[in-house]
């Protein structure tokens, strides 16, 4: 409904111009004013969308009134309505964006025309303002689903040639400096899903980071390093912000592990295993950990290069399930301790947290087991290497337990589930979820069996249903874009070319050319 304000200090021109209107727009709703000053202080209850305003008035004249309205609503519309035809007048009222006049007195049809025009206008607007505000959300929500892939990407070195620089792009950030990964892990409770949503509006609040798939009821957060801000300050900020959504969260205890910054993303994926490793003893009081403070002792740390590398290379080892591999990098470490002479107690300690390392690995794909400890105080290395073999071997029971239960077809059936909601905003969240398997985990499967990553997969379907949409020439590339699942017409654009050497425009022409 339009909501109009008259303007006028004679009663007989307001009642008049109202009569003419409500014949024209009976569903519009009237209000009238007989001075300036009345009109200002009407509008912010009534809130007009168009003003018809008299000049000249005793008191606060109707200029003023249009620019002091104007100021607080700049959305709001005005025709000057004026018995005075001069240049002055008109050039006032062009500065201060009245969109038409009208001559007093006027002909009832010039009237209905002239506030016709300006109700279409408005109209318009809105229509375009409604679209704009559809848009903004569509793209809120796949820039939510970008996110999660974006991470996942990143952490489990999932990159994949189409996407990946268009994906971070579209999620903005400063992606060129430094940043770093924290990893909470969250304990009890049935309301975990409940605070994924929470700590990620939080962080989108926060506007300096990108929250992952959570799995194994872990949530991994990569963070940007802000200007003039240092790491551990902004570790130390961040985490007692994260802490205390999860003090208000009704149940739930967790840990943050905190990885150390990495200056590029391709190497983001360590700052994550560091932060696993950060969350290994969950028993101190402060309730999180970075990674550099980690017991120089222990053999991990900032000031053990050695030590970060055999982590990462253990990690990547059991994601991959190269559990042999995985052994002999842990059999190492105990034979370097052994020749170091280091003390059998300080190398079970080292041995254990290894295992704990593949055990968190384990619970980020989604697969839960016991957690692993030593069953007795080892005294010799003999027994050390025994015992770390059988601990690491449960582990590996589990994992291929867990991958035994999966049905041949639970892969095949994800891929039928991509092809038929391919114009759907899908993710590794949904598709899990559709599934009931980690994020992680399908992305590694379906990898493995198809041969092509699932978001290529996606892509593939899309861009195959856009080619059948080109050949209808009343559509448009942006009616085609939204339809095959692309909220972005400009990057739908771009993922086509880059899929099929050519633009959806030069693809119709020429498909439209071999029809003709």
């Amino acid at each position: 409904m339009i909501k109009l304000l008259i303007v006028d200090d004679e009663q007989i021109e307001r009642e008049g111009m109202a009569a003419i209107l409500r014949n024209k727009f009976p569903d519009m709703e009237l209000m009238q004013a007989k001075n300036g000053k009345l009109a200002v202080e009407l509008v912010p209850q009534f809130r007009p969308d168009l003003v018809l305003m008299d000049i000249k008035m005793p008191g606060m004249n109707g200029l003023e009134a249009i620019e002091r309205i104007g100021a607080d609503y700049p959305a709001t519309k005005f025709i000057m309505v004026t018995a005075y035809d001069t240049f002055e007048y008109a050039r006032s009222a062009i500065k201060l964006g009245v969109k038409d006049y009208l001559l007093k007195p006027s002909k009832a049809s010039e009237i209905q025309e002239t506030v016709a025009r300006v109700v279409k206008e408005i109209e318009e607007e809105r229509s375009d303002s409604q679209l704009r505000i559809r848009e903004r959300n569509a793209i809120e929500r796949m820039l939510s689903v970008v996110e999660a892939d974006v991470v996942t990407q990143l952490l489990f070195d999932h990159v994949h040639e189409v996407h990946l620089n268009e994906l971070v792009g579209l999620l903005g950030g400063d992606t060129t400096g430094e940043a770093f990964v924290l990893v909470i892990r969250i304990e009890g409770g049935a309301a975990a899903e409940s605070f994924y949503g929470t700590v990620k509006e939080k962080v989108r609040r926060m506007a300096n980071g990108w929250v992952g798939a959570m799995s194994g009821r872990q949530i991994p957060i990569v963070i940007f390093l802000e200007a003039g801000k240092s790491y551990r300050a902004q570790a130390a900020s961040t985490v007692r912000q994260l802490l205390g959504l999860l003090d208000s969260s009704h149940g739930l205890n967790g840990f943050i592990g905190v990885g150390s910054p990495y200056a590029s993303l391709e190497h983001i994926r360590f700052s994550y295993q560091e932060a696993l490793t950060a969350t290994s003893d969950t028993s101190l009081p402060a309730r999180y950990r970075l990674y550099e403070d980690l017991p120089s002792g222990t053999g991990t740390g900032a000031n053990d290069p050695a030590a970060q590398r055999r982590e990462r290379q253990l990690a990547d080892q059991i994601r991959f399930g190269r559990w042999d591999e995985a052994w002999e990098t842990i059999r190492q470490a105990i034979e370097q301790s052994e020749r170091s002479g280091l003390n059998i107690h300080r190398a079970q300690q080292r041995a254990l947290e290894s295992i704990w390392l593949s055990f968190r690995v384990l619970t980020e794909m989604g697969i839960e087991t016991e957690p692993p400890y030593f069953s007795f105080r080892i005294e010799d290395y003999r027994q050390l290497r025994t015992e770390a073999e059988c601990l690491l071997k449960k582990l590996r029971q589990e994992a291929e337990k867990y991958k035994n239960r999966l049905e041949p077809d639970v892969i095949h059936r994800i891929k039928q589930y991509i092809a038929q909601n391919s114009h759907r905003d899908i993710s590794l969240e949904t598709i899990a979820q559709e599934a009931g398997m980690s994020p992680f985990y399908i992305s590694k499967s379906f990898k493995e069996q198809f041969g092509v990553n699932y978001i290529d997969y996606l892509t593939e379907c899309r861009v195959e249903r856009a080619k059948a949409l080109l050949s209808d020439g009343e559509r448009s590339l942006k009616e085609i874009a939204y339809e095959v699942g692309y909220r972005d017409p400009n990057y739908f654009s771009k993922v086509f070319k880059k899929c099929c050497g050519t633009s959806p425009t030069d693809y119709r022409k020429a498909l439209i050319g071999k029809k003709g």
